[in-house]
């Protein structure tokens, strides 16, 4: 394979000689709750595609269920596999934007999409032998991370809360819901008065909730993350203008338009960017730029994710107006084994970028078999 350098005008585009498709099921350390359910094992797709003795990694993020947006591993998977890869495999395609315009005319599917793309992207920057981080166009060697505990007790929280401050962690992160919100945050606080304190509530309020929400500006939150409906800019915009504490939109922002329209009516003063959930890293830093020119910061939101897809959101939250912590703390946190050999581990709340060529991770092939549910294998 022969590539011009990156950056001339002339690139010798990669073949996809064939691709593999995987469904996987790692059980987590612990439960993991939210205000939509809890999590006992994450199952997810993985994606590899070939090229000429490359391959290139890619994690989706579809719930078993659409319980976090409106994809699930069935629907995208057979979105993939009947769609997606019969257009792609045997194809050629010179850079992550030529994938995009065959990616682009199907509607929704955005996780489905940006598991594709983001392999392509690890698949493109080996070819060049260089970091994902580079050809994306971000500098940071290393980045700060937080931390999301899940619903527990009131006590078990607290605890949890100061051993994870005790580890460095740059932000805490603490999940609410109707019934379990302001005294846990209070209790926090107190055990923690200076530290960086957030919560999410995965969209379980409403705009009656508002006194609810007025109670939690005493506690000094960097952020609210995601107070209501997962489809509603217009009513965030209204709640920020009742509130003092900023509001962080997630589940609303698939796109760098909806970025746009939320920051034009103050909907957000903080956005989380998740790769899968925008369809990919070309939209991510879409969105990332349009941020950036509002002056508005970002920071990389997880979603469980294993060593692959949690090495794509390192990669990427090294780009330059990812100015808060994101939720890309020690995947041992979560997994008592994980589908890499190299181990992303956080100390004092900062996490190294991998190493070498594309995301800097490879994979653990004799593990993944174990915990592989099924496999399909696609040739030109």
């Amino acid at each position: 394979m022969t590539h011009a350098k990156l950056g001339q005008s002339v690139v010798a585009p990669l073949r996809i000689d064939s691709a593999e498709l995987r469904v996987v099921r790692l059980p987590l350390v612990t439960p993991f709750t939210i205000a939509t359910g809890t999590m006992v094992d994450k199952v997810f797709p993985l994606l590899v595609l070939k090229s000429d003795g490359l391959e290139g990694y890619g994690e989706g993020v579809m719930d078993p269920w659409p319980d976090y947006l409106d994809e699930s591993l069935l629907g995208g998977m057979a979105f993939v596999r009947d769609v997606l890869l019969p257009n792609i495999v045997g194809a050629s395609f010179e850079h992550p934007a030529a994938l995009e315009k065959v990616l682009a005319p199907w509607r929704g599917h955005y996780m489905a999409k940006a598991m594709v793309e983001m392999a392509f992207w690890d698949l493109w920057a080996k070819s060049f032998n260089l970091p994902l981080k580079t050809v994306l166009g971000g500098l940071k060697s290393a980045i700060d991370v937080g931390v999301s505990l899940g619903i527990t007790p009131l006590e078990e929280t607290v605890q949890r809360a100061l051993a994870h401050d005790e580890l460095g962690y740059k932000r805490i992160k603490l999940k609410i819901m109707p019934g379990h919100d302001v005294e846990i945050v209070k209790a926090v606080r107190e055990a923690l008065p200076h530290a960086h304190l957030t919560v999410d509530a995965n969209t379980s309020y409403s705009l009656s909730d508002t006194s609810l929400f007025r109670a939690l500006d005493a506690f000094d939150l960097d952020y609210i993350e995601q107070p209501l409906a997962w489809d509603d800019i217009h009513d965030h915009a209204v709640l920020q203008s009742r509130i003092l504490t900023p509001i962080c939109l997630d589940e609303s922002i698939r796109s760098a338009a909806d970025a746009r329209k939320a920051l034009q009516t103050d909907a957000a003063r903080v956005i989380n960017i998740k790769v899968g959930r925008v369809g990919g890293h070309l939209e991510a830093k879409r969105l990332h730029d349009v941020c950036e020119a509002w002056d508005v910061p970002v920071w990389c939101g997880g979603m469980l994710e294993a060593g692959i897809g949690r090495a794509h959101n390192i990669h990427l939250s090294t780009l330059a107006n990812f100015r808060k912590p994101g939720d890309t703390s020690s995947s041992s946190r979560y997994f008592i084994k994980d589908i890499v050999n190299e181990p992303l581990t956080a100390e004092g709340g900062v996490m190294p970028v991998p190493h070498g060529a594309g995301i800097g991770v490879t994979l653990d092939w004799a593990f993944l078999e174990t915990v592989t549910a099924s496999t399909e294998t696609f040739k030109r």
